[in-house]
């Protein structure tokens, strides 16, 4: 019987659980006289039980052993998979020391199971090695990451060398990545402990720049900035600002599905993280993909003080901003912090007040591309009513279209392209 020799693992270490070394365990063990069955039998199925899971919530089929450990080799941040995210095979000795893994990987994905299902006497192996997912959808990954992964699986377990595993393996982590990073492509900041976490969205918006009705200028400014930005050439953080429900936010979430493919990754940065934002930054500053930092419908009040550290982080800080981080903010407002007429005028107490009104200004000066969404005229809602009619397959000729949007916009908060999208899903319902 095949040894899995998983305690000499190198690069591939620290698991989040402990699947691994619990079926290395079992299927070293199992013929050893001196071994307790009971216990053996019972960290099996305890393994498969967490197999399983995790299964059901990526949306893996057939051998989940296989799929187990290919799920380790694409989820494991290391020395060597890092070095190789969005780059591809590298050169160096720390091949030498992925080779040594990923032999004791072809071990474990070479063990055949049905002699220890046979002396164990336990009757679930053979299952997980053809495994059925009811509805072949996970709630992790997205489909296509998720088919990638599974011709993934199919290619490792078939290779005949390690050099054919290192060659797919390598390519994989060029064309994604590795770990949560690679995997995922919206983050938010989790407080967990004195350390904030950065955890994937698994759910995000599917939204294409296409799908927005005009605002071509705007899409076209938003849309060079950032492929300055992925291309590593000098990009500006971006201000989207003016009247609500004119596609400021639903731009910013189309640009990451569109470059997603090239490496550009988002984190939702909320005010009362904005202390977390040095903390978030040192996380991410080395790895090899771009990262915006998105800041929706941005604006503070006069007793609100977390702009300083936003501030302090955009340019001012000891500490500048990495080549790999930009941000990305919407608001309603031109000008982020409040400002009353009475900041205008100098109060008696008040012996620079000049400065305090340019205290409040210069956050949005930082902002070194800043596009305009304005509210649509009359001809441009019924231009995107009639377009998102179509494009939904209404039933009704462009005038009653027109007509009935008149109608709505007048009762649900006027001209904008929510207001359209309102419109046409009530016609569908």
């Amino acid at each position: 019987m095949l040894k899995i020799r998983v305690h000499e693992l190198i690069l591939y270490r620290n698991f989040e659980e402990n699947i691994f070394y619990d079926m290395a365990e079992v299927a070293n063990e199992y013929l050893n006289d001196d071994s307790d069955k009971e216990v053996l039998i019972d960290k099996l199925y305890q393994c498969i039980n967490e197999i399983v899971t995790i299964a059901r919530d990526h949306g893996f089929n057939g051998n989940l052993w296989h799929g187990y450990l290919t799920y380790l080799l694409t989820t494991n941040e290391n020395a060597f998979s890092m070095s190789c995210e969005k780059k591809g095979a590298i050169e160096g000795s720390i091949n030498e020391l992925a080779y040594h893994d990923l032999c004791i990987f072809k071990e474990a994905y070479d063990v055949d199971w049905n002699d220890i299902e046979k002396v164990l006497g336990v009757h679930f192996i053979s299952m997980i090695r053809c495994f059925h997912n009811p509805d072949n959808l996970g709630i992790i990954y997205s489909q296509s990451l998720r088919e990638r992964i599974v011709l993934l699986n199919e290619q490792l377990a078939k290779a005949d060398s390690i050099q054919g595993m290192y060659d797919v393996l390598t390519d994989f982590y060029k064309d994604y990545g590795v770990g949560k990073f690679g995997l995922h492509r919206a983050f938010k900041i989790v407080s967990d402990g004195e350390v904030p976490q950065i955890a994937p969205i698994t759910r995000t918006d599917k939204v294409v720049l296409d799908d927005i009705v005009g605002y071509e200028i705007q899409k076209k400014k938003l849309t060079a900035n950032t492929e300055a930005f992925i291309k590593g050439k000098k990009a500006n953080n971006a201000l989207l600002y003016g009247d609500s429900g004119t596609g400021k936010s639903t731009s910013i979430k189309a640009i990451l599905n569109e470059y997603y493919k090239d490496g550009l990754r988002m984190i939702e940065v909320y005010k009362h993280q904005f202390k977390d934002i040095s903390n978030v930054i040192a996380q991410i500053k080395n790895r090899n993909y771009k990262y915006i930092l998105y800041m929706d419908d941005l604006s503070f009040e006069e007793f609100e003080i977390e702009y300083k550290y936003l501030k302090a982080i955009i340019e001012g800080g000891l500490e500048t901003k990495p080549d790999n981080v930009v941000i990305y903010a919407t608001s309603n407002r031109r000008h982020l912090i409040r400002e009353t007429w009475s900041d205008r005028k100098q109060a008696p107490d008040d012996v620079h007040g000049g400065d305090s009104m340019q205290e409040k200004i210069s956050l949005a000066t930082r902002f070194g591309e800043t596009i305009f969404y304005g509210k649509p005229d009359q001809k441009e809602y019924l231009s995107i009513a009639r377009v998102l009619a179509k494009r939904y397959g209404i039933e009704m000729t462009e005038e009653e279209v027109e007509k009935e949007a008149v109608k709505w916009e007048l009762s649900h908060g006027g001209r904008s392209g929510r207001t359209a999208q309102q419109f046409i899903n009530h016609l569908i319902a």
